[in-house]
């Protein structure tokens, strides 16, 4: 089997790495992978284990030009299958050169954002088949219409390994210039709209009264940072809030967070909280998309209502002011992420749908 892999991501966040561990667990099963992506890019630069990677141009959703490019690369590599990862653009024109060329497509849909029914009309029946991350985001394309033979849920998978070293808690605080003392509450999430950070920032003054030695860290980049940064400086909240950037260690340093926040308005699955669980790390996320199926509330953590700042306030409170319960929260999420999202069942769930839809 030959697959076809088109990511249009240019930086290795959630999505992109859960393209990684896909081509390099079915290399490890025989298939033979080769892996469209943005000349430059992070993906290109890495070059996964058991894939040939084809750096190319990519322009986003209004690069009419990457549908007959890919129809050529398609054609020349002759591929069984090809597999859509994400949206700018190389969702509908990855579908229609795959269409061009003859091939049978599958595409991954990560995000719950609806769309409109004549979009989903004229655009998934370019689709042999479609796999959500979350059972959430399968819900809304069968609400939209689409045949639920069609749709198939393969969550996301974390690599635990990594999160399941014990952090040095004294090397953290120097790390991020916290105090010895500090209670950390941190953000991993792109700094864009729909991940909710105003929500946060709008509870810490009240948290910050009851938990004077609360601290935020707020990882990841991205168009917010200097609307964020200013809301940070004029709400006098500098003191307690540090903005990280894109830590490409990341998971030497996630377990020393006392807490994970994640008020998103609307979420696929939520890769940083399955990072953050493997981690023992106790959760406060909204109940959007698919994040009640990455946080169990009141198992592993505490889901609230996307937007209500006053219930994202009570539930860190509570948090903070349980170390017990916070410990408890922890050591469920980490048994729950070794037992239910291994790379194995994602890679074994993809490829179960390559070979229905090849007829094998």
């Amino acid at each position: 089997m030959k697959i076809l892999h088109v990511e249009a991501g240019k930086h290795l966040y959630g999505g992109a790495r859960q393209v990684v561990y896909i081509v390099e667990g079915l290399a490890a099963r025989g298939v033979a992978n080769l892996l469209a992506c943005p000349a430059g890019s992070e993906m290109s630069r890495q070059q996964p284990a058991g894939v040939r990677v084809l750096p190319m141009k990519m322009g986003g959703d209004g690069d009419i030009g990457l549908a007959f490019r890919l129809a050529r690369l398609i054609r020349a590599e002759r591929p069984d299958l090809v597999h859509l990862h994400s949206r700018r653009g190389a969702d509908t024109w990855g579908g229609l050169a795959a269409r061009l060329a003859g091939v049978p497509c599958v595409l991954s849909r990560r995000v719950d954002n609806p769309e409109s029914p004549l979009a989903v009309a004229l655009k998934y029946r370019l689709y042999d088949h479609v796999i959500t991350i979350s059972e959430g985001i399968r819900q809304v394309l069968l609400a939209e219409g689409l045949a639920p033979r069609k749709v198939s849920c393969v969550r996301s998978a974390v690599d635990a390994a990594p999160y399941l070293v014990p952090v040095d808690g004294a090397a953290f605080r120097a790390e991020f210039g916290l105090r010895p003392d500090a209670l950390v509450a941190g953000v991993v999430a792109q700094l864009i709209p729909r991940k909710g950070h105003r929500y946060l920032l709008a509870a810490l003054p009240e948290l910050l009264r009851r938990h004077p030695k609360l601290q935020v860290l707020i990882f990841g980049q991205g168009p917010l940072e200097a609307e964020l940064r200013a809301e940070v400086e004029a709400g006098g909240l500098s003191g307690a809030v540090r903005f990280t950037g894109f830590r490409h260690d990341l998971p030497r340093w996630l377990g020393g967070l006392d807490m994970l926040i994640h008020p998103a308005d609307m979420e696929g699955l939520g890769v940083s909280l399955l990072q953050a669980s493997a981690a023992a790390v106790p959760i406060v996320a909204s109940r959007a998309g698919g994040l009640p199926e990455a946080v169990q509330d009141g198992v592993t953590g505490i889901l609230c209502p996307p937007g209500d700042v006053a219930a994202l306030t009570a539930a860190i409170d509570r948090l903070a002011g349980d170390p017990a319960l916070r410990a408890r929260f922890g050591a469920a999420g980490r048994a729950r992420i070794l037992a239910e999202f291994s790379i194995d069942a994602m890679v074994d769930g993809n490829l179960a749908v390559y070979r229905r839809v090849l007829g094998q």
